[in-house]
């Protein structure tokens, strides 16, 4: 090999490693500025996900949105924002009001012994009802069940007094009422399956319309409010003439014998 040749050869071997080397150069840039971008990207993303998550965190939840909602009063009511709800005959001189939250078991316990008794009482005339609901064991135990409850109370309501009548009886009943740590209340196809023992509510669209709708989910948390209002501290409570009712231990009356003897001192006074 001539020497010349040998020169050739060499130069043109350093030309194609200096190409490489250029095209390696190259290569290594663009991935760089891939990674850069990457990068960039991934903090924009990153710090947009902060940002998503900070303002889905400031979003008010539904039930407390719903306190702007527009007021839908259900029919059967009275009062300027509906949450009045007086049941029973107009003759009868005496209103026994009631406090009960739908969560609550002693509310459940005192419907399911009690209650046939206070519904005789107002269809014999002797006194009539005034209901004001509450939704604190939603704030106690958490969950909604309690304020879904109420709302679907006054879509029973809106039907008619005595459809109200029995889906409360219904929701307390020892079939459908839950333990109050289960908030079970908060499905609204569960509260449509209970409104289906009612006649006048089973299969009833306009109902289940509501329900699903939460058409009174405004009115449900204006009644919660009212009981708060009230200085009342615990459910079940009955009041008349300003006096609470109490039984043999200082409590709610929870038997019959009780109740009677309760009702009828009240009555007298």
């Amino acid at each position: 090999m001539s020497q010349r040749n040998s020169k050739a050869a060499k130069t043109a071997a350093r030309e194609r490693l200096r190409i490489e080397r250029e095209r390696q150069a190259k290569r290594d840039k663009i991935k760089r500025q891939v990674i850069v971008a990457c990068s960039i990207v991934g903090v924009l993303a990153i710090a947009g996900g902060i940002s998503y998550a900070v303002v889905q965190g400031n979003k008010p939840g539904y039930w407390e949105a719903a306190k702007d909602d527009k007021l839908v009063k259900p029919a059967n009511t009275t009062g300027t924002d509906g949450t009045t709800v007086v049941i029973g005959k107009s003759t009868a001189k005496k209103t026994l009001e009631m406090y009960e939250d739908p969560r609550c078991p002693v509310c459940a316990q005192f419907e399911q012994t009690v209650g046939a008794t206070v519904d005789k009482g107002v269809d014999d005339g002797e006194y009539k009802i005034q209901y004001i609901g509450a939704s604190f064991l939603d704030n106690s135990l958490g969950g909604e069940g309690s304020k879904n409850a109420l709302s679907a109370m006054g879509a029973a309501l809106n039907v008619s007094p005595d459809a109200f009548l029995e889906y409360k009886t219904a929701l307390y009943s020892t079939k459908y009422h839950p333990e109050e740590t289960d908030d079970k209340f908060k499905d609204d196809s569960y509260l449509i399956e209970v409104a289906d023992t009612v006649p006048a509510l089973k299969n009833n669209t306009k109902f289940q319309t509501a329900v699903k709708d939460g058409t009174y989910d405004k009115w449900a948390l204006d009644m919660s409010a009212k009981f708060d209002d009230s200085g009342v501290q615990g459910t079940p409570t009955l009041k008349m003439d300003g006096k609470t009712l109490t039984g043999a231990d200082g409590n709610a009356p929870m038997t019959v014998a009780d109740f009677t003897t309760a009702i009828d001192a009240a009555l007298k006074a």
